[in-house]
């Protein structure tokens, strides 16, 4: 059975990614950084009739975490197929440019830059024995330079410079990854799933958490021609060759 890793997935966007992979077949580890939120999801999944799943107690903040959650996988699996970096913050709703604290690009950063080099390094080594190994960092339109360049479109007047900031760097990180593994099997990918109806955005938006899920799902289960080294966001940019990084 092939296996699959989302962190940050004891709600959400992750839980539902987490739900899609199990029900395409995967054994899938549930990153939760608290083990409780994550036993409680797997819970809630199994009274749906899905069965495999397994809660991991993962703080991708946390060196230690990550390691230990790396040991216990491996103890379980010699193989992981599919990594799916979804854990983030936003770092709150107050984040202007001219003000944001060293704080906040810290803890910001430490979450969706650092902890997703460090999740990722850590499980390389199950990745690579997978025969098509993904890895799919969930990025975010708002990151994209070219679209916030533009000053006078409205449509990118929402700001979060912080955030943004992390994302930019995240898509980055991706396109390295990808270059660096373009010989290999692996498939590497930013995705944005939209602007989706969580507690992280307040439950506002224009998509629901199942629409989101499948849009990570699909480049999860990318086949051996599939893209790598790309950013996708279908609800902004429809046709994959003009999504601007």
């Amino acid at each position: 059975m092939q296996s699959a890793l989302v962190t940050g997935a004891n709600k959400g966007i992750g839980l539902e990614v987490a739900k899609q992979l199990a029900q395409q077949g995967y054994f899938v580890y549930l990153g939760s950084r608290n083990l409780e939120s994550g036993e409680a999801a797997v819970q809630q999944l199994q009274a749906a009739g899905l069965t495999t799943l397994a809660a991991i107690q993962l703080d991708v903040t946390n060196p230690d975490s990550i390691r230990a959650a790396r040991a216990t996988i491996g103890e379980k699996t010699p193989v992981l197929d599919v990594l799916v970096n979804n854990a983030g913050i936003s770092g709150g709703m107050y984040q202007p440019a001219r003000h944001a604290t060293r704080e906040q690009f810290r803890d910001v950063f430490e979450t969706n830059v650092f902890g997703v080099a460090g999740v990722t390094q850590a499980f390389l080594d199950l990745l690579e024995k997978s025969p098509q190994p993904r890895i799919v960092n969930v990025s975010t339109a708002m990151a994209s330079l070219t679209s916030y360049a533009n000053f006078d479109d409205e449509h990118f007047a929402y700001r979060f410079p912080v955030y943004q900031a992390s994302k930019t760097a995240l898509n980055m990180y991706t396109l390295n990854l990808a270059y660096e593994l373009r010989d290999t099997p692996f498939k590497v990918n930013a995705v944005c799933p939209g602007y989706t109806k969580t507690d992280f955005t307040g439950y506002q938006g224009t998509s629901t958490v199942a629409e989101a899920g499948q849009r990570i799902v699909k480049y999860a289960l990318l086949g051996p021609d599939g893209p790598t080294g790309k950013f996708f966001s279908e609800e902004y940019f429809p046709a994959p060759a003009t999504c601007p990084w």
